[in-house]
């Protein structure tokens, strides 16, 4: 009755060995996916373990406990780039770097690029400041010392704690961190804007993995 692979065609053999290799092939990735879905779920459960509740509730008594810690500070700057204005603590952050600077020499080009990139007039991430402020500190250019950004980082500073703070508290990147572990994954704590759900199923996933 049968005759074998011998008595088919030449294109149906062909055809057969292509779709060989296609699930071969897709095997493969699935397994592969499968073992890195896995290894960043365990990352994800480790990074979460580390990262205590007492810690992220201290975020929630001062803006300089949140951008003090490292973990906290990485989530405030991921809210505000969602917010497109991440500018604010990528200033500060620049200026905390600088008045650690050691060497002399090293002043001027250094607050000169934090000037060129925050503060002056065609700047690519210009903040917010003042305009008696922003006058200081172009002052303060001419000679150049470790606490010429004093002041347009406190107001800087102060922006982000009477705005971008208080709703960030209030938002998933937040939330999700400081809801106790075993809280439950319902829908009720999912409802979260459509910007962060990515960033909602993620958190969602270390906690009930």
């Amino acid at each position: 009755m049968c005759k074998g692979l011998a008595a088919l065609p030449a294109t149906c053999l062909k055809s057969a060995k292509d779709m060989k290799h296609r699930l071969g092939f897709l095997l493969q990735k699935s397994d592969s996916c499968d073992y890195g879905s896995s290894q960043g779920k365990k990352e994800k459960i480790s990074s979460s373990q580390r990262l205590s509740q007492e810690e992220v509730r201290k975020w929630a008594d001062s803006l300089e406990n949140l951008i003090h810690h490292d973990r906290g500070l990485a989530a405030f700057r991921a809210f505000l780039k969602s917010e497109y204005s991440e500018e604010n603590i990528e200033f500060w952050v620049s200026c905390e770097e600088y008045k650690k600077t050691k060497s002399p020499s090293k002043l001027s080009p250094k607050a000169r690029k934090i000037y060129d990139e925050f503060i002056s007039v065609q700047a690519t991430k210009e903040v917010n400041l003042d305009s008696c402020t922003r006058e200081k500190t172009s002052h303060n250019m001419l000679e150049p010392t470790l606490s010429c950004f004093d002041e347009a980082q406190r107001k800087i500073f102060t922006l982000m704690e009477k705005d971008s703070y208080r709703r960030f508290l209030k938002s998933p990147y937040y939330l999700d961190l400081v809801s106790p572990p075993g809280a439950g994954c319902g829908p009720e704590n999912c409802k979260r804007n459509h910007t962060h759900t990515l960033d909602c199923n993620s958190n969602i996933i270390s906690q009930c993995a």
